[in-house]
């Protein structure tokens, strides 16, 4: 409304149309709107005003001061309104400020006694505490901020028995007295707290203490083998080894390193402190001690690690199987008693040897039964063996220790017969493949390789043989070479177990024979026993058989030789074992001859089943029946066959056949069913009996059989 006021007391300019005027009129109450607010740039407003048509800006400016006059007579209106109230107000401020500068002034003074009060108290108790307890309160602070609690109960007893006596009339020292108690508990079970973590992750590092102190325990073992090794073969020089990269003599003279990079590549040597932060027992042990409750904590430590032994020395259900569960099991108790051992001679008391050795005797036996129980199912010799060279490292490890291993060895004995067993059973299958595959036919050798090759498998000399040109045949089938090779493979795979037991070479030489024995007389004797019953082994391969076991007799003593060389025991040593090849092959050897016998008289039998006499028949055909002539023509390449057995083999063999065929045609003139036999029968019979003692004469053997069936008749 005053702006149409001011709007109405302007003159127009001159030739100005009424459309002009209202427009103008309207794009000035913008200007002032626009100038009027806050938000918007008055740049871009000016810049409007005076881009506008000419002396635009001479009207507007007029406009502008009618309507800063309009709004400071609105001003003034409204101050007139409400002057008299602003009077009174000041009136009433004057008034109330005399009494506000004495309420501020009052206040004032009361704070600074206040805190002059305190700061009196504060130098007071800061005197008082430097006095009496210098720097004791701030070492406690800090040894519990960083768990050094040992040395915070030594400063809780200097304050308890020195400084805090000396102030206890004031009250903090009283809480601190009060206090002191409950804080001793809170240490005893830190620390405590502490230790049940280390016996939890002492769980967790005993395989790899057991690993580490049994690849040393071997690393020593085989340093140790080289040096006896080499004294043995008579030029022993000093060894040396490298520590940290660099090469030593025993001596300690620093040597050249050649190998570089290599040498620096060998593994430290660790120790169980080095694998384990046994801080937390020594910790808590010296807590306990300063407690006076040392007897709680030895008690509650062997309690735990009796139960954590208990547990180390449960074994895998599949342990057997492999040779890693046997491994891990040896490396968790070597790690037990490892660190056992080490507690032992790092504390005092804590552990006594007593109460290791105690806990050792338990182990032992455990350890023991878990062995003998787990070894029984392995039917493989090789893991046994590897099982055996497992029990050796790891008793000698804990040896190294101070632990007695007698029953480990003890053990191992038993262990042995156990390999001995499997490394049988292996061996059976090994001799039956090889009679299986045998052609029962003697060596053909045509050239003088092959005749070495044979030799140089199996110690055969005959003068007459070597003598012969090529090619040329050897008496004894392939077989032989292959057993005795195999026998000696045998005694190469029982002398691996019997290395390393701490025994004399006496006890060794006596392990390899009493072995060798068993596997001559009771599996290669089984397998020759079975071979010899089979029915497809005929007259021909039981004569080859018989051959063959002769000339693996004669092989014997060159076995005895054998072990003698690998053992450096002489054979005439008192109580050094025989073996007892000759009566395994002797046995085997009757065997096959008396298989002989029966197979011949079988043969024989079939043949007389095939007689069929005309009982009643006028008069005989003039010569031997036709069933006859079949057997003697079979005797005869028979016992062509025998010519290659010993003299009086072969003779057994002959009697053998002609008595039981007397016996047989006298069974068949005496048959019971037989009412009558003609003339002519009987005559054919006789030239039957005339053509078998005309066999016997050819083949000179003895005509009594012959004789009494011609009296008979």
């Amino acid at each position: 409304m005053a702006s149409n006021r001011v709007h109405a007391a302007l003159p127009d300019p001159p030739n100005q149309s009424e459309e002009e005027h209202k427009a103008e009129q309207k794009a000035f109450e913008n200007f002032f709107a626009e100038l009027e607010s806050v938000d918007l740039p008055l740049g871009t407003t000016l810049r409007s005003i005076y881009d506008d048509q000419p002396n635009a800006h001479k009207r507007f400016m007029e406009k502008l001061d009618a309507r800063i006059r309009n709004h400071d007579r609105e001003i003034e209106k409204m101050c007139n309104f409400h002057h008299q109230g602003f009077v009174d107000a000041i009136t009433e401020l004057l008034k109330v400020r005399a009494d506000a500068e004495k309420l501020m002034v009052t206040a004032q003074t009361e704070e600074v006694i206040r805190c002059r009060i305190q700061q009196r108290n504060m130098a007071t108790t800061v005197e008082k505490l430097q006095l009496c307890i210098p720097g004791t309160t701030a070492a406690f602070v800090y040894a519990v901020c960083y768990h050094r609690y040992y040395a915070a109960l030594k400063t809780m007893e200097q304050l308890e028995k020195v400084y805090i006596p000396r102030v206890s009339q004031y009250r903090f020292c009283q809480i601190m007295a009060e206090n002191l108690p409950r804080l001793r508990e809170e240490i005893k079970e830190i620390s405590m707290s502490d230790l049940k973590d280390f016996l939890e992750s002492i769980r967790k590092h005993s395989d790899k203490v057991g690993e580490t102190a049994m690849r040393q325990a071997q690393q020593h073992r085989t340093f140790n083998s080289a040096v006896a090794k080499q004294a043995s073969m008579g030029h022993y020089t000093k060894p040396v080894y490298s520590l940290n990269g660099r090469t030593h003599t025993p001596n300690g003279q620093l040597m050249d390193d050649d190998t570089g990079d290599e040498e620096e590549a060998d593994e430290e040597i660790l120790t169980a402190q080095d694998l384990v932060d046994f801080s937390p027992v020594y910790r808590c042990l010296h807590i306990y001690t300063v407690l006076g409750d040392r007897e709680t904590f030895e008690n509650y430590y062997r309690k735990q690690r009796k139960k954590q032994a208990r547990l180390v020395l449960q074994p895998q259900a599949n342990m057997h199987e492999t040779v890693e569960g046997y491994r891990k099991y040896f490396n968790q108790i070597v790690g037990f008693f490892v660190v056992e051992d080490h507690i032992l001679h790092a504390t005092r008391g804590l552990v006594t040897r007593a109460f290791t050795d105690e806990l050792w005797n338990m182990a032992l036996s455990k350890i023991i039964a878990v062995l003998r129980t787990h070894s029984s199912y392995c039917d493989d010799p090789d893991l046994v063996l590897e099982l055996k060279n497992l029990i050796v490292i790891f008793a000698d490890t804990l040896q190294g220790y101070g632990f007695p291993v007698n029953r480990l060895f003890d053990l191992l004995f038993e262990v042995r017969d156990q390999y001995n067993e499997t490394l049988l059973k292996k061996w059976a299958l090994v001799f039956r493949e090889i009679f299986e595959l045998d052609n029962y036919s003697p060596i053909p050798v045509d050239t003088e390789e092959e005749y070495k090759l044979v030799v140089s498998r199996f110690p055969f000399h005959d003068a007459e043989i070597e003598k012969q040109d090529f090619p040329k045949k050897l008496p004894m089938s392939q077989s032989v070479p292959q057993i005795y090779t195999q026998v000696k493979e045998f005694i190469y795979a029982s002398l691996k177990f019997s290395e390393s037991l701490h025994r004399s070479s006496t006890e060794i030489d006596d392990m390899l024979r009493k072995s060798t024995n068993l596997l001559l007389t009771r599996t290669l004797s089984s397998c020759l026993q079975n071979l010899i019953k089979k029915p497809h082994i005929g007259l021909t391969e039981l004569v080859q058989i018989i051959i063959n076991t002769t000339h693996l007799e004669q092989a014997c003593r060159y076995l005895e030789e054998f072990i003698t060389n690998i053992t450096n025991v002489s054979p005439e040593t008192v109580h050094t074992t025989r073996l007892y090849g000759l009566s395994t092959f002797k046995d085997a050897r009757h065997a096959a001859e008396g298989e002989i016998y029966t197979k011949l008289n079988q043969k024989i039998d079939e043949f007389i089943q095939l007689a069929d006499y005309e009982w009643g028949m006028a008069e005989s055909d003039g010569r031997a029946s036709g069933y006859l002539m079949d057997l003697i023509n079979f005797l005869r390449s028979t016992f062509q066959v025998f010519t290659h057995l010993p003299g009086k083999v072969a003779q057994t063999a002959c009697m053998s056949a002609c008595k039981h065929l007397s016996t047989s045609l006298m069974q068949m003139l005496l048959d019971t069913e037989l009412k009558q036999i003609s003339m002519g029968a009987i005559q054919q019979f006789n030239l039957d009996v005339i053509q078998c003692e005309c066999e016997y004469e050819e083949y000179n053997v003895d005509m009594t059989l012959g004789a009494s069936f011609s009296m008979n008749l």
